[in-house]
This record gives structure tokens, C-alpha cells and sequence, in this order.
């Protein structure tokens, strides 16, 4: 007997042709606690930005919980896979990390979805990636490792994207210059971001001000009740060169 999904769109779409944005932020297969966060997030905006679609292949860097890395199964679609990268660190600090990630990709309805837990200078993925995504994750990558890691990160990214891939980062906003207590906040100058990017050999391509909020004054730590879920965010693509 066919099960009753099987009939749906939604399934049919992850069998061949992948659901679009809006249908896949629509899904029914997202919990209510990622549903809560779509009005702050964003997510339709962001995905259109990055121009992801039906067959890419996306690294979904430091995941979390997977609320990304759900709907990036859902567009990609049956043709198209999504590898969600847990850092090695994070692992040995704290051992549950990747256990979010992990239920996803168990899921049949994820099965486009697999976790790997790796070095993020080292990063390794079976093809080579159309989309390489990071949220809210720049700041720990150089502030806990200093700048010489976030740069060993980027070339990392760099070397596992082909030729013409993209390379999105999204992160709290600090003020230029920020002095030393900007880890503690959180947040991370865009300029550095840029920097450092660059100079592992991407081209800066555009900026989505899709996250902005000209009211966060920056120097609440973005954990902070009056701030949170609502902190200005910068979001930069990067493209790796086609040649």
C-alpha cells in the first residue's frame, strides 16, 4: 500500500523535482520551534539571496539545531545533498553537538541529509560544493581560534566550493574598532569578515540588508533579553572565482 505522504507534493518534490522556497518554508515537516523563529530569520530572503536551487550540493557550517539545514533538504531536493558540518572542537567540548543534526539525517524524509564531524581547516565532502553556508558562526571561529584559524577556515571553504560557488556568512554586527570585550558580546565587525574572505581568494559579490536593524546599537551582548533575536546581522556573499 502507498503511504499516504507519498501522494503529497512535498514528497513527490524530494522524489524529483525539489519543492521551491516558499513551499519548503511552508513544510510541514519543520518543528514549531523553527516556525516561531521564520519572522526574525528571514528564511525565504536569505535563501533567495544565496540563489540556492533544486540540485545544489550545500555545506551547512556549524548547524545548530538544523534549522537551516532543513530547509536546504527541502529545496535541493532528491538531486541536490546537504552535508551539515560540525566542527571537531565543538564535539570534544561539548559531546551532544551534533546530536540535533544527527536526528535530521535520520529521518527518511531528510535522507538527502548527511553529518560530518571535521576540522574546519580540513573540511572534506565527496563533491564539490555549489553552496557553502555559515549563521551566526564567524565570531567563535575567530575569536576562539584568532584570526590565522578563521583564515585557515576560508580556505578551507574556498577549496571545497567549484569553480563559480558561493560562500554565504551571516553574523551580529560590532562597531568598527570594537575593543577586546566584542567576543564576549558575541558579534563580529563586517570589515573583518570581508578581510579575511578575500583573502583566502573569494570575490566579494553583494550584501542583503534583509537583517538589519539600524536600533541595535551593538554593544549589548547578543544574548541579552532587550536585544536578542532582533541584533543587527550582516550578510555577505562571496563568490569563488569561475577561473
Amino acid at each position: 500500500m502507498v503511504p499516504a505522504c507519498a501522494q503529497s507534493p512535498l514528497y513527490q518534490g524530494r522524489r524529483g523535482a525539489a519543492v521551491g522556497i516558499a513551499a519548503a518554508v511552508a513544510s510541514k515537516d519543520r518543528p514549531d520551534e523553527d516556525v516561531a523563529l521564520d519572522a526574525d530569520r528571514k528564511p525565504a530572503s536569505l535563501l533567495a539571496f544565496a540563489g540556492l536551487k533544486r540540485g545544489m550540493n550545500v555545506a551547512d557550517i556549524m548547524p545548530g539545531k538544523g534549522y537551516f539545514t532543513r530547509l536546504f533538504s527541502n529545496v535541493v531536493g532528491g538531486d541536490g545533498h546537504v552535508w551539515a558540518i560540525v566542527p571537531t572542537w565543538l564535539v570534544t567540548k561539548k559531546p551532544a553537538a551534533a546530536d540535533a543534526v544527527n536526528a535530521i539525517a535520520a529521518m527518511p524524509v531528510f535522507a538527502n541529509v548527511s553529518v560530518l564531524v571535521q576540522p574546519l581547516d580540513a573540511i572534506q565532502v565527496p563533491k564539490r560544493l555549489d553552496l557553502v553556508w555559515t549563521s551566526q558562526n564567524y565570531h567563535d571561529i575567530y575569536y576562539a581560534g584568532g584570526p590565522d584559524a578563521a583564515l585557515a577556515f576560508d580556505r578551507s571553504v574556498f577549496a571545497a566550493l567549484r569553480p563559480g560557488g558561493a560562500f554565504i556568512v551571516i553574523d551580529h554586527v560590532a562597531n568598527p574598532g570594537a575593543g577586546g570585550d566584542v567576543a564576549k558580546l558575541h558579534r563580529i565587525d563586517p570589515a573583518i569578515i570581508r578581510q579575511q574572505v578575500q583573502a583566502a581568494g573569494f570575490h566579494f559579490e553583494s550584501e542583503s540588508k534583509v537583517l538589519a536593524n539600524p536600533d541595535d546599537t551593538h554593544d549589548l551582548p547578543v544574548f541579552d533579553p532587550a536585544i536578542r533575536g532582533h541584533t543587527d546581522q550582516v550578510v555577505l556573499k562571496f563568490r569563488k572565482p569561475a577561473r
